[in-house]
């Protein structure tokens, strides 16, 4: 028996050759999505991050229970304080934790544990994943398949802001607790990532890499 009410699906059909002028247009923008490390302290309206964040929540979820929470930092005390516990645990993870094979990965990047874009970039996306939802009179659901729902809202974010006009970054200190103290949200919720998000600085660069071609990341059975 249903509980929740339905309609009908909204929905426009593109003709076929619509279709993939559609489908080419949107590979040929997102491929120019970069990871940045470089960013401009210029300002970014409010409501170009609310409007990517409103985007990121319509992603699909397990049993639509939404288990996502986004935390928006723009005052600069907080962003230094998040720059200054983020690069704690930056350090212990370079000197200590991770493995040779995993710093080896890492250095034709250049990446070490000073993370000054923290501090520069207009806007820190924080993501917290929720492993539970309160209903208003303070019940508790669990959510379900929270990793794949929350990992497909921070794609959709990533690309409403590069869709704005915005460069990012995804940044995952491990562990990221710190996160939940500085920015007031519950134990039962966890970190998952900080999207840096704002303009290149006018010096940024990017290492020329590529991506996979399609006949390695996928298979046709037809």
């Amino acid at each position: 028996m249903r509980e929740w009410p339905f309609e009908p699906l909204v929905f426009s059909e593109k003709l076929p050759d619509d279709m993939r002028e559609a489908s080419r247009a949107f590979y040929t923008q997102i491929k120019k999505r970069r990871t940045v490390r470089e960013f401009s302290n210029r300002p970014v309206p409010r409501e170009i991050i609310e409007n990517a964040l409103k985007a990121a929540g319509t992603a699909p979820s397990g049993a639509n229970m939404q288990p996502w929470h986004f935390v928006a930092v723009s005052n600069p005390a907080t962003k230094h304080k998040i720059r200054v516990a983020a690069e704690q645990e930056e350090k212990e993870f370079y000197e200590h934790r991770a493995s040779g094979e995993w710093l080896r990965a890492l250095e034709p990047l250049g990446t070490n544990e000073h993370k000054d874009f923290l501090d520069t970039a207009p806007w820190l996306i924080t993501v917290f994943l929720k492993k539970f939802t309160f209903d208003p009179q303070g019940n508790r659901f669990k959510n379900y398949y929270t990793t794949e729902s929350v990992g497909i809202s921070c794609g959709f974010l990533l690309s409403a802001l590069h869709w704005a006009g915005l460069v990012t970054l995804t940044h995952t200190p491990s562990p990221m607790k710190f996160l939940n103290q500085l920015l007031g949200r519950p134990k039962d919720e966890r970190a998952f990532m900080i999207i840096v998000a704002g303009y290149p600085a006018p010096d940024a660069v990017v290492p020329v890499i590529g991506k996979q071609s399609l006949g390695k990341i996928a298979t046709f059975e037809t």
